[in-house]
């Protein structure tokens, strides 16, 4: 009996799982488009109905200022406070990472959005002495500002090990070599050492990205109510049907976190350019004769 080339035999496999996997999807669809609970007709409706619109607005606003604006500033301090040679920092850098992390983000959602009920007014001024500037928490903490700030301080302490990570992984011989050649740090940290930690950097950064985007339907417990989560509820308990207004909102969340994975995938190859399979520790001060 004549025996199957081995290429033949991964051919055959792949046709084979081809033929399993275009079966099973399109017993999905059919699942899908049969059902008439799911009211398709409902859902191209309402595809881009303002409402949904704006939801997606304010959900892409929440998602920039929370991770870019705050959260990636918080990384970077907090980053550079673990590393600090003052122990009162570490410690302070370190309790903020353990405490953020290690609370759930819809308990200190929560906590801001009844920030105004514990604190009705709060002030900057001397402890225990006299108050130089008084406002009312309610005026300055709406919503969301709360959504953004509840938001941010979480994602902080997950980023800052993030990038922790990424500049632990380059070799410290590469900084001394620098120092050697007389580089400033300054100049070390920005032509040296970043642009490598960013290869280790970007990817655990856009998938942080993403998930915030999925984690801003939690912004409620603030409460705010603008989000594309909520529009898409509100919509489907005004009309009586939920289905199609979820499948409304996760149609949306797929076409942006699609979006979101090609930029990140553009930046991860952008950072990747003269890493020909050397490592990342080896790339930018090779001195290999």
């Amino acid at each position: 009996m004549e025996k199957i080339h081995p290429q033949a035999r991964v051919k055959l496999s792949n046709i084979v799982w081809l033929i399993v996997m275009a079966v099973l999807g399109a017993m999905a669809l059919n699942a899908l488009i049969t059902n008439d609970a799911f009211h398709w007709d409902v859902v191209g409706r309402y595809l881009f109905d303002w409402r949904i619109l704006r939801g997606i607005v304010y959900t892409l606003v929440l998602t920039v200022l929370a991770m870019w604006f705050i959260g990636i500033i918080l990384a970077l301090t907090m980053a550079v406070l673990r590393e600090s040679s003052n122990a009162v920092l570490r410690a302070a850098a370190r309790f903020y990472i353990w405490f953020f992390r290690g609370t759930p983000i819809y308990t200190q959602l929560m906590f801001w959005g009844l920030l105004p009920s514990l604190y009705q007014k709060l002030s900057l001024g001397i402890p225990f002495g006299p108050e130089f500037f008084t406002f009312h928490t309610d005026r300055v903490i709406t919503p969301f500002i709360a959504a953004i700030i509840g938001l941010g301080l979480n994602e902080g302490a997950y980023l800052a090990e993030i990038i922790r990570s990424g500049l632990g992984a380059i070799d410290p011989g590469q900084r001394e070599a620098a120092v050697a050649l007389g580089m400033r740090s300054g100049t070390i940290m920005r032509r040296i050492i970043l642009p490598q930690a960013m290869r280790i950097i970007i990817p655990p950064t856009g998938n942080e990205t993403i998930s915030m985007l999925k984690t801003t339907s939690l912004v409620l417990a603030v409460p705010f109510t603008l989000d594309l989560t909520f529009a898409a509820q509100d919509l489907g308990s005004k009309t009586y049907l939920p289905f199609p207004f979820l499948v409304v909102a996760a149609i949306w969340y797929l076409v942006i976190t699609s979006l979101l994975m090609m930029v990140q995938h553009r930046i991860e190859r952008h950072f990747a350019r003269g890493f020909d399979g050397r490592t990342a520790t080896t790339a930018f001060l090779d001195v290999t004769p």
